[in-house]
Protein backbone atom coordinates (compact mmCIF):
# COMPACT_ATOMS: atom_id res chain seq x y z
CA UNK A 1 0.00 0.00 0.00
CA UNK A 2 1.60 3.55 -1.47
CA UNK A 3 1.04 6.58 0.68
CA UNK A 4 0.74 10.14 -1.58
CA UNK A 5 2.85 12.06 0.58
CA UNK A 6 1.56 15.34 -0.75
CA UNK A 7 -2.01 14.67 0.23
CA UNK A 8 -0.41 13.82 3.70
CA UNK A 9 1.53 17.66 3.30
CA UNK A 10 -1.68 19.04 2.80
CA UNK A 11 -3.62 17.08 5.70
CA UNK A 12 -1.06 18.25 8.36
CA UNK A 13 -0.91 22.15 6.89
CA UNK A 14 -4.71 22.37 7.41
CA UNK A 15 -4.42 21.15 10.46
CA UNK A 16 -1.87 22.85 11.65
CA UNK A 17 -4.06 26.69 10.16
CA UNK A 18 -7.42 25.29 11.80
CA UNK A 19 -5.18 24.55 15.22
CA UNK A 20 -6.26 27.12 18.62
CA UNK A 21 -4.16 26.81 21.20
CA UNK A 22 -7.18 27.97 23.97
CA UNK A 23 -6.70 26.21 28.16
CA UNK A 24 -9.48 26.10 29.62
CA UNK A 25 -9.11 26.83 33.31
CA UNK A 26 -11.82 26.38 35.88
CA UNK A 27 -12.27 24.89 39.07
CA UNK A 28 -13.67 21.16 39.07
CA UNK A 29 -14.74 19.86 42.67
CA UNK A 30 -16.78 16.61 43.25
CA UNK A 31 -19.87 15.91 44.81
CA UNK A 32 -19.83 15.10 48.34
CA UNK A 33 -23.58 14.45 48.80
CA UNK A 34 -26.61 14.70 47.07
CA UNK A 35 -30.50 14.77 48.01
CA UNK A 36 -33.80 16.66 48.24
CA UNK A 37 -32.35 19.33 45.38
CA UNK A 38 -29.53 20.25 47.24
CA UNK A 39 -25.43 18.91 46.90
CA UNK A 40 -22.77 19.63 49.17
CA UNK A 41 -19.75 20.01 46.56
CA UNK A 42 -16.15 19.93 48.06
CA UNK A 43 -12.94 21.75 45.98
CA UNK A 44 -14.55 24.95 44.58
CA UNK A 45 -12.77 26.93 47.39
CA UNK A 46 -12.84 30.15 44.51
CA UNK A 47 -16.71 30.15 43.55
CA UNK A 48 -18.91 32.98 44.45
CA UNK A 49 -22.28 33.45 45.63
CA UNK A 50 -25.08 32.76 43.38
CA UNK A 51 -22.70 31.56 40.80
CA UNK A 52 -23.47 29.35 38.52
CA UNK A 53 -22.19 25.69 38.63
CA UNK A 54 -21.84 23.19 36.28
CA UNK A 55 -22.92 19.09 36.96
CA UNK A 56 -22.67 16.33 33.95
CA UNK A 57 -25.29 15.94 31.83
CA UNK A 58 -26.32 19.25 31.53
CA UNK A 59 -27.94 19.74 34.89
CA UNK A 60 -26.60 23.59 36.48
CA UNK A 61 -26.72 24.47 39.97
CA UNK A 62 -26.68 27.87 42.04
CA UNK A 63 -23.58 28.04 44.85
CA UNK A 64 -25.61 28.98 47.74
CA UNK A 65 -23.78 28.44 51.13
CA UNK A 66 -20.21 28.82 51.32
CA UNK A 67 -18.67 27.06 54.30
CA UNK A 68 -15.08 26.84 55.36
CA UNK A 69 -14.50 22.65 53.89
CA UNK A 70 -17.45 22.65 51.27
CA UNK A 71 -20.10 24.90 49.19
CA UNK A 72 -23.95 24.43 49.30
CA UNK A 73 -25.09 23.93 45.86
CA UNK A 74 -29.26 24.07 44.64
CA UNK A 75 -29.52 22.04 42.08
CA UNK A 76 -32.14 23.76 39.62
CA UNK A 77 -32.96 20.99 37.33
CA UNK A 78 -33.64 17.14 37.73
CA UNK A 79 -31.09 16.56 41.08
CA UNK A 80 -31.56 12.20 40.09
CA UNK A 81 -29.13 12.62 37.07
CA UNK A 82 -26.59 14.17 39.87
CA UNK A 83 -24.51 11.56 41.66
CA UNK A 84 -22.16 11.34 44.87
CA UNK A 85 -18.54 11.71 43.04
CA UNK A 86 -19.82 13.53 40.32
CA UNK A 87 -17.27 16.50 38.72
CA UNK A 88 -18.63 19.79 39.44
CA UNK A 89 -17.36 22.77 37.51
CA UNK A 90 -17.49 26.71 38.34
CA UNK A 91 -18.49 28.78 35.05
CA UNK A 92 -17.64 32.32 36.27
CA UNK A 93 -21.73 33.25 35.37
CA UNK A 94 -24.50 34.70 36.98
CA UNK A 95 -27.54 32.87 36.75
CA UNK A 96 -29.23 34.44 34.15
CA UNK A 97 -32.77 34.76 31.82
CA UNK A 98 -33.59 35.11 28.36
CA UNK A 99 -35.25 38.77 27.91
CA UNK A 100 -37.03 40.98 25.37
CA UNK A 101 -39.80 40.59 23.14
CA UNK A 102 -38.86 36.94 22.08
CA UNK A 103 -40.57 35.51 26.16
CA UNK A 104 -43.88 37.18 25.17
CA UNK A 105 -46.55 35.31 24.72
CA UNK A 106 -44.79 32.36 26.17
CA UNK A 107 -44.78 30.05 29.01
CA UNK A 108 -41.42 29.33 30.60
CA UNK A 109 -39.61 27.60 33.54
CA UNK A 110 -38.22 29.70 35.88
CA UNK A 111 -34.55 28.80 33.72
CA UNK A 112 -36.44 30.66 30.64
CA UNK A 113 -36.72 27.19 29.08
CA UNK A 114 -39.86 26.64 26.97
CA UNK A 115 -43.31 24.47 28.52
CA UNK A 116 -45.37 25.49 25.90
CA UNK A 117 -44.02 23.71 22.84
CA UNK A 118 -43.22 26.86 20.60
CA UNK A 119 -39.95 25.98 20.29
CA UNK A 120 -36.92 27.41 21.54
CA UNK A 121 -36.51 31.60 22.59
CA UNK A 122 -35.48 33.63 19.93
CA UNK A 123 -33.43 35.91 21.51
CA UNK A 124 -30.04 36.65 22.57
CA UNK A 125 -30.87 39.10 25.08
CA UNK A 126 -29.87 37.98 28.54
CA UNK A 127 -30.75 39.81 32.44
CA UNK A 128 -28.98 38.54 35.80
CA UNK A 129 -31.45 36.91 37.75
CA UNK A 130 -30.36 38.75 40.40
CA UNK A 131 -30.05 42.35 40.60
CA UNK A 132 -30.01 45.73 42.57
CA UNK A 133 -33.22 47.69 42.95
CA UNK A 134 -33.32 51.27 41.58
CA UNK A 135 -32.07 53.97 44.28
CA UNK A 136 -33.99 56.85 45.57
CA UNK A 137 -32.76 59.04 43.03
CA UNK A 138 -33.64 56.55 40.31
CA UNK A 139 -37.41 56.90 41.16
CA UNK A 140 -40.30 59.29 40.88
CA UNK A 141 -43.34 59.15 43.07
CA UNK A 142 -46.22 56.96 41.48
CA UNK A 143 -49.39 58.46 40.18
CA UNK A 144 -49.93 57.38 36.77
CA UNK A 145 -52.73 55.17 37.51
CA UNK A 146 -52.90 51.17 36.95
CA UNK A 147 -56.45 50.33 36.18
CA UNK A 148 -57.58 47.00 37.44
CA UNK A 149 -60.87 47.04 36.14
CA UNK A 150 -62.42 45.99 39.03
CA UNK A 151 -64.51 49.13 40.79
CA UNK A 152 -64.05 48.19 44.28
CA UNK A 153 -60.41 48.36 44.07
CA UNK A 154 -59.81 50.74 41.86
CA UNK A 155 -62.24 53.35 43.68
CA UNK A 156 -61.14 52.71 47.15
CA UNK A 157 -57.60 50.90 47.29
CA UNK A 158 -56.00 52.50 43.73
CA UNK A 159 -53.05 50.74 41.72
CA UNK A 160 -50.22 53.48 40.41
CA UNK A 161 -47.89 52.18 37.42
CA UNK A 162 -44.69 51.48 40.08
CA UNK A 163 -46.63 50.42 43.13
CA UNK A 164 -46.88 47.08 45.08
CA UNK A 165 -50.19 46.01 45.91
CA UNK A 166 -50.35 42.91 48.14
CA UNK A 167 -53.56 40.87 47.32
CA UNK A 168 -53.99 38.86 51.05
CA UNK A 169 -56.76 36.43 51.64
CA UNK A 170 -57.36 32.78 53.11
CA UNK A 171 -57.36 29.96 50.08
CA UNK A 172 -60.39 30.41 47.80
CA UNK A 173 -61.48 34.06 48.34
CA UNK A 174 -60.55 35.21 44.69
CA UNK A 175 -56.93 36.40 45.17
CA UNK A 176 -55.86 34.74 41.70
CA UNK A 177 -59.06 36.11 40.14
CA UNK A 178 -57.90 39.66 40.80
CA UNK A 179 -54.79 39.19 39.52
CA UNK A 180 -55.50 37.53 36.03
CA UNK A 181 -58.57 40.37 35.50
CA UNK A 182 -55.53 43.43 36.14
CA UNK A 183 -54.10 41.60 33.22
CA UNK A 184 -56.84 41.28 30.98
CA UNK A 185 -57.56 45.38 31.70
CA UNK A 186 -54.53 45.40 30.70
CA UNK A 187 -55.06 45.24 26.72
CA UNK A 188 -54.62 47.79 24.31
CA UNK A 189 -52.76 49.82 27.14
CA UNK A 190 -49.52 48.42 26.20
CA UNK A 191 -48.45 47.40 29.28
CA UNK A 192 -46.45 43.74 29.61
CA UNK A 193 -47.84 41.49 31.84
CA UNK A 194 -45.83 38.45 33.71
CA UNK A 195 -47.75 35.70 35.59
CA UNK A 196 -45.77 33.69 37.96
CA UNK A 197 -47.07 30.57 39.43
CA UNK A 198 -45.41 29.85 42.50
CA UNK A 199 -46.47 26.47 43.95
CA UNK A 200 -50.13 26.34 42.11
CA UNK A 201 -51.32 23.18 40.63
CA UNK A 202 -50.64 22.66 37.11
CA UNK A 203 -54.27 22.42 36.82
CA UNK A 204 -55.02 25.26 38.21
CA UNK A 205 -52.08 27.25 36.23
CA UNK A 206 -53.54 25.20 33.12
CA UNK A 207 -56.99 27.21 33.97
CA UNK A 208 -55.40 30.55 33.77
CA UNK A 209 -53.55 30.21 31.03
CA UNK A 210 -56.47 29.41 29.01
CA UNK A 211 -58.71 32.34 30.41
CA UNK A 212 -55.75 34.69 29.45
CA UNK A 213 -55.68 32.81 25.67
CA UNK A 214 -60.05 33.04 25.40
CA UNK A 215 -59.44 36.93 26.31
CA UNK A 216 -56.36 37.87 24.38
CA UNK A 217 -54.26 38.73 27.14
CA UNK A 218 -51.36 35.73 26.09
CA UNK A 219 -50.63 38.29 23.18
CA UNK A 220 -48.83 40.51 26.15
CA UNK A 221 -48.51 37.99 28.25
CA UNK A 222 -45.69 35.77 29.87
CA UNK A 223 -46.45 32.74 32.30
CA UNK A 224 -43.62 31.64 34.60
CA UNK A 225 -44.59 27.92 36.02
CA UNK A 226 -42.76 26.66 38.77
CA UNK A 227 -45.58 24.02 40.10
CA UNK A 228 -46.35 22.18 43.41
CA UNK A 229 -44.42 20.02 41.48
CA UNK A 230 -41.04 21.35 41.04
CA UNK A 231 -38.27 21.38 42.89
CA UNK A 232 -38.04 23.58 45.84
CA UNK A 233 -34.79 25.71 44.21
CA UNK A 234 -36.38 26.35 41.18
CA UNK A 235 -40.13 27.82 43.36
CA UNK A 236 -37.44 30.33 45.30
CA UNK A 237 -35.86 31.40 41.82
CA UNK A 238 -39.03 31.80 40.19
CA UNK A 239 -40.29 35.25 41.03
CA UNK A 240 -36.78 36.58 40.67
CA UNK A 241 -36.72 34.81 37.32
CA UNK A 242 -40.03 37.19 36.03
CA UNK A 243 -38.80 40.10 37.41
CA UNK A 244 -35.95 40.20 35.50
CA UNK A 245 -37.92 39.39 32.43
CA UNK A 246 -40.18 42.15 33.44
CA UNK A 247 -37.19 44.86 34.47
CA UNK A 248 -36.12 44.68 30.89
CA UNK A 249 -38.88 46.80 29.73
CA UNK A 250 -39.07 49.13 32.79
CA UNK A 251 -35.41 49.92 31.73
CA UNK A 252 -36.49 50.47 28.42
CA UNK A 253 -38.63 52.88 29.06
CA UNK A 254 -41.93 50.83 28.68
CA UNK A 255 -44.47 49.65 31.41
CA UNK A 256 -45.03 46.39 33.19
CA UNK A 257 -47.16 44.71 35.83
CA UNK A 258 -46.09 41.20 37.81
CA UNK A 259 -48.30 38.87 39.65
CA UNK A 260 -46.82 36.53 42.02
CA UNK A 261 -48.75 34.09 42.85
CA UNK A 262 -47.70 33.21 45.59
CA UNK A 263 -45.12 34.17 47.90
CA UNK A 264 -46.15 32.46 50.83
CA UNK A 265 -45.30 29.27 48.67
CA UNK A 266 -41.71 30.86 47.54
CA UNK A 267 -41.32 31.72 51.36
CA UNK A 268 -41.60 28.02 52.26
CA UNK A 269 -39.16 27.14 49.29
CA UNK A 270 -36.70 28.88 50.97
CA UNK A 271 -37.36 27.37 53.88
CA UNK A 272 -36.93 23.84 53.12
CA UNK A 273 -33.51 24.97 51.08
CA UNK A 274 -32.35 27.16 54.02
CA UNK A 275 -33.39 23.61 56.71
CA UNK A 276 -31.46 21.62 54.18
CA UNK A 277 -28.67 23.83 54.32
CA UNK A 278 -28.48 23.74 58.21
CA UNK A 279 -28.94 27.41 58.32
CA UNK A 280 -30.39 28.44 62.09
CA UNK A 281 -34.10 28.75 61.61
CA UNK A 282 -36.33 31.59 63.45
CA UNK A 283 -39.71 32.33 63.89
CA UNK A 284 -42.04 29.56 62.08
CA UNK A 285 -38.57 27.69 61.36
CA UNK A 286 -38.13 30.55 58.61
CA UNK A 287 -34.50 31.38 58.27
CA UNK A 288 -33.25 34.79 59.83
CA UNK A 289 -32.91 36.13 56.36
CA UNK A 290 -36.66 35.39 54.63
CA UNK A 291 -37.57 39.26 55.55
CA UNK A 292 -34.76 40.03 52.90
CA UNK A 293 -35.64 37.38 50.33
CA UNK A 294 -38.65 39.26 50.22
CA UNK A 295 -37.83 42.95 50.08
CA UNK A 296 -35.05 42.62 47.91
CA UNK A 297 -37.76 41.68 45.12
CA UNK A 298 -40.33 43.77 45.89
CA UNK A 299 -37.93 46.88 45.84
CA UNK A 300 -37.51 46.39 42.27
CA UNK A 301 -40.83 47.33 41.71
CA UNK A 302 -40.49 51.58 40.91
CA UNK A 303 -41.56 53.97 38.45
CA UNK A 304 -38.27 55.34 37.46
CA UNK A 305 -37.16 59.09 36.81
CA UNK A 306 -37.77 60.79 33.67
CA UNK A 307 -34.16 60.79 33.05
CA UNK A 308 -34.08 56.67 32.95
CA UNK A 309 -36.62 56.64 30.78
CA UNK A 310 -39.57 56.56 32.94
CA UNK A 311 -40.48 53.42 32.61
CA UNK A 312 -42.25 51.64 35.62
CA UNK A 313 -43.17 47.68 37.02
CA UNK A 314 -45.79 47.54 39.13
CA UNK A 315 -46.31 43.89 40.66
CA UNK A 316 -49.32 42.05 42.78
CA UNK A 317 -47.54 39.86 45.40
CA UNK A 318 -50.68 37.20 46.50
CA UNK A 319 -49.94 35.85 50.20
CA UNK A 320 -52.49 33.12 51.78
CA UNK A 321 -53.25 33.28 55.18
CA UNK A 322 -54.60 30.43 57.58
CA UNK A 323 -58.01 31.06 59.21
CA UNK A 324 -57.29 34.94 58.48
CA UNK A 325 -54.19 34.84 60.22
CA UNK A 326 -52.85 38.18 58.91
CA UNK A 327 -50.72 38.70 61.87
CA UNK A 328 -48.65 35.46 61.20
CA UNK A 329 -44.94 36.18 60.28
CA UNK A 330 -44.65 35.83 56.01
CA UNK A 331 -47.76 38.14 56.26
CA UNK A 332 -46.44 40.49 57.98
CA UNK A 333 -43.82 40.88 56.34
CA UNK A 334 -44.85 41.24 52.86
CA UNK A 335 -47.88 43.48 54.71
CA UNK A 336 -43.95 46.21 56.10
CA UNK A 337 -42.68 46.04 52.48
CA UNK A 338 -45.61 46.86 50.20
CA UNK A 339 -47.11 50.10 49.67
CA UNK A 340 -50.75 48.48 50.58
CA UNK A 341 -53.07 45.32 50.76
CA UNK A 342 -56.31 44.33 49.19
CA UNK A 343 -57.65 41.88 52.07
CA UNK A 344 -60.20 39.58 50.80
CA UNK A 345 -62.33 37.65 53.31
CA UNK A 346 -64.09 34.51 53.26
CA UNK A 347 -67.12 35.40 54.87
CA UNK A 348 -67.61 38.10 52.47
CA UNK A 349 -66.65 35.81 49.48
CA UNK A 350 -69.68 33.03 50.91
CA UNK A 351 -71.91 35.66 51.40
CA UNK A 352 -72.15 36.59 47.57
CA UNK A 353 -69.95 39.78 47.19
CA UNK A 354 -67.23 39.23 44.57
CA UNK A 355 -64.11 40.37 45.09
CA UNK A 356 -64.75 39.78 48.71
CA UNK A 357 -62.91 42.58 49.66
CA UNK A 358 -62.88 44.18 53.52
CA UNK A 359 -62.72 48.25 53.18
CA UNK A 360 -62.12 48.41 56.61
CA UNK A 361 -58.61 46.50 56.67
CA UNK A 362 -57.37 47.24 52.85
CA UNK A 363 -55.70 50.33 51.75
CA UNK A 364 -53.87 51.78 49.59
CA UNK A 365 -50.62 53.98 50.36
CA UNK A 366 -50.82 55.84 47.06
CA UNK A 367 -54.34 56.98 47.31
CA UNK A 368 -56.08 59.48 44.94
CA UNK A 369 -52.48 60.11 43.68
CA UNK A 370 -53.17 57.15 41.30
CA UNK A 371 -56.57 57.78 40.53
CA UNK A 372 -58.11 60.15 37.68
CA UNK A 373 -59.69 63.47 38.09
CA UNK A 374 -63.34 61.69 37.76
CA UNK A 375 -63.03 58.68 39.76
CA UNK A 376 -60.91 60.82 42.59
CA UNK A 377 -64.73 62.99 42.76
CA UNK A 378 -67.07 60.51 42.83
CA UNK A 379 -65.40 57.50 45.22
CA UNK A 380 -64.36 60.43 47.94
CA UNK A 381 -66.45 59.52 50.65
CA UNK A 382 -67.21 55.79 49.44
CA UNK A 383 -64.82 53.98 51.69
CA UNK A 384 -66.17 55.54 54.90
CA UNK A 385 -69.48 55.05 53.80
CA UNK A 386 -68.95 51.33 53.17
CA UNK A 387 -67.40 51.11 56.63
CA UNK A 388 -70.02 53.24 58.02
CA UNK A 389 -72.79 50.81 56.56
CA UNK A 390 -70.94 47.61 58.05
CA UNK A 391 -71.15 49.03 61.26
CA UNK A 392 -75.16 50.30 60.73
CA UNK A 393 -75.77 46.62 59.69
CA UNK A 394 -74.14 44.98 62.65
CA UNK A 395 -76.77 47.57 64.61
CA UNK A 396 -79.67 46.86 62.68
CA UNK A 397 -79.45 43.32 62.85
CA UNK A 398 -80.27 43.70 66.33
CA UNK A 399 -84.10 44.24 65.86
CA UNK A 400 -83.95 48.05 66.75
CA UNK A 401 -86.33 50.26 65.52
CA UNK A 402 -84.61 52.53 62.83
CA UNK A 403 -85.47 56.73 62.33
CA UNK A 404 -85.67 57.05 58.55
CA UNK A 405 -82.65 59.00 57.98
CA UNK A 406 -80.43 55.67 59.34
CA UNK A 407 -82.77 53.28 57.40
CA UNK A 408 -81.84 55.57 54.55
CA UNK A 409 -78.74 55.08 54.81
CA UNK A 410 -78.63 51.57 55.43
CA UNK A 411 -80.88 51.10 52.33
CA UNK A 412 -78.04 53.31 50.19
CA UNK A 413 -75.88 51.03 51.43
CA UNK A 414 -77.23 47.96 50.34
CA UNK A 415 -77.51 49.34 47.11
CA UNK A 416 -73.37 50.24 46.84
CA UNK A 417 -72.45 46.71 48.01
CA UNK A 418 -74.37 45.15 44.78
CA UNK A 419 -73.26 47.86 42.74
CA UNK A 420 -69.37 47.20 43.73
CA UNK A 421 -69.67 43.49 43.06
CA UNK A 422 -68.73 42.36 39.71
CA UNK A 423 -68.20 39.03 37.68
CA UNK A 424 -64.84 37.31 37.44
CA UNK A 425 -63.39 37.95 34.34
CA UNK A 426 -65.61 41.07 33.44
CA UNK A 427 -63.03 43.55 34.47
CA UNK A 428 -65.08 47.15 33.22
CA UNK A 429 -63.35 50.46 31.29
CA UNK A 430 -62.85 53.21 33.95
CA UNK A 431 -65.18 55.31 32.35
CA UNK A 432 -68.13 53.00 33.10
CA UNK A 433 -66.82 52.98 36.71
CA UNK A 434 -67.45 56.61 37.40
CA UNK A 435 -70.72 56.55 35.66
CA UNK A 436 -71.59 53.46 37.96
CA UNK A 437 -70.25 55.26 40.90
CA UNK A 438 -71.90 58.15 40.58
CA UNK A 439 -75.13 56.57 40.42
CA UNK A 440 -74.86 54.78 43.22
CA UNK A 441 -73.20 57.69 45.46
CA UNK A 442 -75.95 60.26 44.13
CA UNK A 443 -78.38 58.30 45.25
CA UNK A 444 -80.32 57.65 41.68
CA UNK A 445 -80.30 53.56 42.48
CA UNK A 446 -82.03 54.70 46.28
CA UNK A 447 -85.58 53.46 44.61
CA UNK A 448 -83.81 50.65 42.81
CA UNK A 449 -84.35 47.14 44.27
CA UNK A 450 -82.01 45.65 45.46
CA UNK A 451 -82.14 42.58 43.03
CA UNK A 452 -82.16 45.04 40.05
CA UNK A 453 -79.23 47.38 40.96
CA UNK A 454 -77.27 44.83 38.59
CA UNK A 455 -79.50 45.14 35.53
CA UNK A 456 -80.11 48.83 36.15
CA UNK A 457 -76.33 49.58 35.67
CA UNK A 458 -76.24 47.20 32.90
CA UNK A 459 -78.58 48.51 30.82
CA UNK A 460 -77.71 52.59 32.30
CA UNK A 461 -73.94 51.56 30.90
CA UNK A 462 -75.63 50.32 27.75
CA UNK A 463 -77.74 53.46 27.35
CA UNK A 464 -74.94 55.82 27.66
CA UNK A 465 -72.56 53.76 24.88
CA UNK A 466 -75.62 54.15 22.60
CA UNK A 467 -77.55 57.34 23.14
CA UNK A 468 -75.16 59.69 25.16
CA UNK A 469 -72.25 59.07 23.19
CA UNK A 470 -70.94 62.98 23.41
CA UNK A 471 -70.48 62.33 27.53
CA UNK A 472 -68.81 59.15 27.43
CA UNK A 473 -66.04 60.61 24.59
CA UNK A 474 -66.20 63.83 27.17
CA UNK A 475 -65.01 61.77 30.41
CA UNK A 476 -62.66 59.73 28.13
CA UNK A 477 -61.13 62.84 27.15
CA UNK A 478 -60.96 65.01 29.90
CA UNK A 479 -61.08 62.27 32.52
CA UNK A 480 -62.51 64.94 35.03
CA UNK A 481 -65.76 65.34 36.28
CA UNK A 482 -66.51 69.16 36.01
CA UNK A 483 -69.46 71.08 36.02
CA UNK A 484 -70.65 70.61 32.15
CA UNK A 485 -69.89 66.55 32.57
CA UNK A 486 -72.08 66.60 35.68
CA UNK A 487 -75.23 68.48 34.43
CA UNK A 488 -74.96 65.96 30.85
CA UNK A 489 -74.42 62.58 34.01
CA UNK A 490 -77.47 64.15 35.64
CA UNK A 491 -79.81 64.54 32.22
CA UNK A 492 -78.66 61.07 30.95
CA UNK A 493 -79.44 59.70 34.03
CA UNK A 494 -82.76 61.48 33.73
CA UNK A 495 -83.56 60.29 30.29
CA UNK A 496 -81.93 56.49 31.05
CA UNK A 497 -85.24 56.42 33.90
CA UNK A 498 -87.40 57.89 31.93
CA UNK A 499 -86.98 55.03 29.14
CA UNK A 500 -86.98 52.59 31.87
CA UNK A 501 -90.17 53.52 33.44
CA UNK A 502 -91.81 53.48 29.88
CA UNK A 503 -90.39 50.40 29.37
CA UNK A 504 -91.51 48.81 32.62
CA UNK A 505 -95.48 50.49 32.77
CA UNK A 506 -95.89 49.09 29.00
CA UNK A 507 -94.31 45.34 30.01
CA UNK A 508 -97.82 44.98 31.85
CA UNK A 509 -99.99 46.47 29.44
CA UNK A 510 -98.48 44.39 26.72
CA UNK A 511 -99.01 40.68 29.41
CA UNK A 512 -103.00 41.82 29.45
CA UNK A 513 -102.89 41.95 25.70
CA UNK A 514 -101.57 38.82 25.33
Amino acid sequence: MKFNTDEIASVLREEIDRYQSGIDVREVGQVLEVGDGIARVWGLSGVMAGEMVEFPGGVTGLAFNLEENSVGVIILGDYLKVNEGDEVRSTGKLLSVPVGDAVIGRVLDPLGNPLDGKGPIATDQQRPVETLAPGVADRQPVREPLQTGIKAIDAMTPIGRGQRELIIGDRKTGKTAIGIDAIINQKHTGVKCFYVAVGQKDSSVAVAIDVLRQHGAMDYTTVIVAGASSAAPLQYIAPYSGTAMAEHFMYNGEHALIVYDDLSKQATAYRQLSLLMRRPPGREAFPGDVFYAHSRLLERSAKLSDEHGGGSLTSLPIIETLEGEVSAYIPTNVISITDGQIYLQPDLFFAGQRPAMNVGISVSRVGGAAQTKAMKKVSGGLRLDLASFRELEAFAQLGTDLDADTQARLDRGYRMVELLKQGQYQPLDVVDQVLSIYAGTRGHLDAVKREEVADWEAGFLTFVREQAKDLRSRLEETKALDDETERLLEAAIAEFKRQRQGTQTSAPALAGAD
